[in-house]
């Protein structure tokens, strides 16, 4: 395989060598020129975890960094761990609970996920409010999970992925500096341009090229799912070096443009170092 060119980071993706493609998929994006992935836990029941505790959510994490650890030996890829706690995982767990013990449980995990990070196994965390319609309460405890994610981010000085409902999530800005962690270090997974996060865009999304003409600083993502049972969803994981190297040779934008995308940025929200 050719040596790449550029750096190509996709910020956002799952590698599932249960339900889905698995190393493969790990294959195409680096055939098609991808170099590193973030690679992000999948809720607890799509492994066949179901919690009862946060300690529970260890099992998530190990499955995750071993999978990590196949994709680097079989690959090459560099791999970023992201471990969290699905904000869906508040209504799958009610259904054995109540919404508030489920927090907990949710809160629990997070705790959990901070130290593997704490420990340099993992890059961040990952954490969120529902994106769909819920009712008020599930709201409220979900922000209240979210505030606890904030906290552990800034004790161990990390970035967080929030997944949360469509739109800017302004608030968030706020709740992170109650929490002593800076905005910036806080990413809007499936991000808009109207965010004041730090937005991880969708491979796809029509504002790259204007966000890079104001030199805005961003991701990009393809939210890949690796489930056979829907194949491509969100967008396929060759999607990240595509889009970005037909953004490259059709002008709309730059290669300090695809630098800041997929090293600078990366480095300056994860603290990650992104090379060749």
């Amino acid at each position: 395989m050719r040596t790449p060119k550029y750096p190509i980071l996709d910020d956002h993706i799952h590698i599932d060598p249960r339900n889905g493609k698995g190393i493969e998929a790990a294959k195409e994006y680096q055939r098609a020129g991808g170099t590193h992935i973030c690679l992000v836990t999948k809720p607890s029941w799509s492994l066949g975890v179901h919690p009862t505790t946060g300690e529970d959510f260890n099992q998530v994490f190990d499955e995750t960094l071993d999978i990590a650890k196949q994709i680097h030996d079989k690959t090459g890829l560099i791999v970023f761990p992201i471990l969290g706690v699905h904000p869906a995982e508040i209504t799958v767990l009610a259904e054995r609970m109540s919404y508030s013990e489920a927090a907990d449980i949710m809160m629990g995990g997070l705790a959990c996920a901070a130290h593997y990070v704490a420990e340099g196994k993992a890059i961040a965390i990952k954490s969120g409010r529902p994106h769909y319609d819920t009712t008020k309460e599930i709201t409220n405890l979900s922000n209240q999970v979210v505030s606890q994610g904030f906290r552990l981010a800034a004790d161990i000085g990390c970035a967080i992925q929030i997944h949360a409902e469509s739109g800017p999530c302004s608030d968030m800005v706020e709740m992170a500096k109650t929490e002593g962690l800076d905005p910036n270090k806080v990413i809007k997974h499936f991000g808009t341009p109207d965010t004041p996060l730090t937005p991880s865009l969708v491979a796809k999304h029509e504002a790259i090229p204007e966000l890079c003409r104001q030199q805005r600083e961003f991701t990009i993502e393809s939210d890949y799912m690796d489930e056979n049972s829907r194949p491509g969803a969100v967008i396929g994981p060759k999607s990240v070096p595509r889009f970005t190297m037909r953004h490259l040779e059709q002008g709309t934008i730059t290669e300090n443009d695809l630098y800041r995308i997929h090293m600078h940025t990366p480095n300056k929200v994860y603290g990650i170092d992104i090379s060749l």
